[in-house]
């Protein structure tokens, strides 16, 4: 049996990245972690719930409440969203890549693990030409952006110590 899965797919990748992407005001850095954990959470919403958050951040859990519904679907992948990660790295990778290789991403910061957008004008052109994501889609977006935005990357309250996706216990704080 053949099965089609958009996680695997380079070219919905790309798709996906330039839209992630339009969230980034102009010469705005942000890790190359953080854009392919918010992928991941594009691909497979209703795992945002599992994403950690103290009982203080009330408002947060009421944001993803609101924002992303939560859908049984029975095809979803059940694993550990660690290794899912990984086997989607080299597609998000290469996405990345295609992006620098065509002047929408800065080269520099690619290399040194950021993403930075190097011509809003070529992305805005993009996108307009490949589409733009379903309200769903932007909903999840939206919540990460609302939750981790400006929320680092690293520490015991970063993004990989909450999503659990990325090793964090030697990160440096």
């Amino acid at each position: 049996m053949i099965t089609y899965n958009p996680a695997f797919d380079l070219y919905h990748c790309i798709f996906r990245m330039a839209n992630i992407l339009l969230r980034l005001e102009d010469d705005e850095k942000m890790e190359l972690d953080k854009v392919r954990i918010w992928d991941f959470y594009v691909l497979f919403p209703s795992k945002v719930y599992d994403i950690t958050i103290r009982r203080s951040e009330d408002e947060i859990r009421k944001v993803r409440a609101a924002y992303v519904k939560r859908a049984h679907n029975p095809y979803e992948y059940k694993g550990d969203n660690r290794k899912l990660l990984e086997w989607i790295k080299p597609v998000q990778v290469s996405a990345l890549g295609c992006l620098v290789s065509c002047g929408i991403l800065s080269k520099d910061e690619y290399e040194v693990g950021r993403i930075c957008v190097a011509s809003r004008h070529k992305l805005d052109e993009f996108v307009s030409q490949v589409g733009s994501f379903t309200p769903s889609e932007r909903n999840v977006l939206a919540f990460l952006s609302f939750f981790s935005h400006n929320m680092s990357l690293t520490g015991i309250d970063g993004l990989k110590a909450r999503t659990h996706l990325l090793e964090s216990k030697y990160d440096a704080e």
